[in-house]
């Protein structure tokens, strides 16, 4: 890609240019919404990790139930099992069932408007609120500061320090 002087275009790809029209505020907003998937992207992860602790200390109570059994506690042993295994986390629900209702309630509808939202307001455009900011941020011409991955800082000018 060049620019009108015939030197390369080290800006950001079509991508992640600003369409006509779309003002800051509506970027700012979109970047804003993003933000909050992004949160809620992290908050779904812990839930799996809550889903798959849980699983492994419920498998890991079979091997208790067995030990107490070896040890002379078949009392104990049938506690374990009768009392801790497989119960429920939440009244009617195993964790696989929390997370299914959440991405079902909360999670996809999340995603879904979100994704609508960049569609119609920044003609599909993701992250321009960051792109935005690494334009500002970066040092043109040094190597490290390249707004691609496709532009070669020995082409732009870079001097590699």
């Amino acid at each position: 890609m060049s620019s009108r002087n015939g030197q390369p275009d080290d800006g950001p790809d079509r991508r992640h240019r600003r369409p006509e029209g779309v003002s800051d505020e509506t970027v700012e907003a979109l970047g804003s919404l993003s933000k909050a998937l992004e949160t809620t992207e992290r908050a779904r992860g812990h839930l799996y990790s809550f889903h798959q602790l849980t699983g492994t200390a419920d498998l890991e109570l079979d091997r208790a139930v067995e030990l107490l059994h070896k040890a002379g506690h078949p009392d104990w042993a049938e506690a374990v099992r009768t009392q801790v295994l497989g119960r429920n986390v939440i009244p009617g629900h195993w964790t696989f069932q929390i997370v299914e209702a959440y991405d079902d309630t909360y999670y996809r509808p999340f995603r879904e408007l979100e994704q609508t939202a960049v569609e119609e307001l920044a003609d599909g455009r993701d992250h321009l609120y960051e792109a935005e900011m690494k334009e500002a941020r970066r040092t043109a011409g040094h190597p490290h500061h390249t707004a691609r991955p496709d532009v070669d800082p020995q082409i732009t000018g870079g001097d590699g320090g």
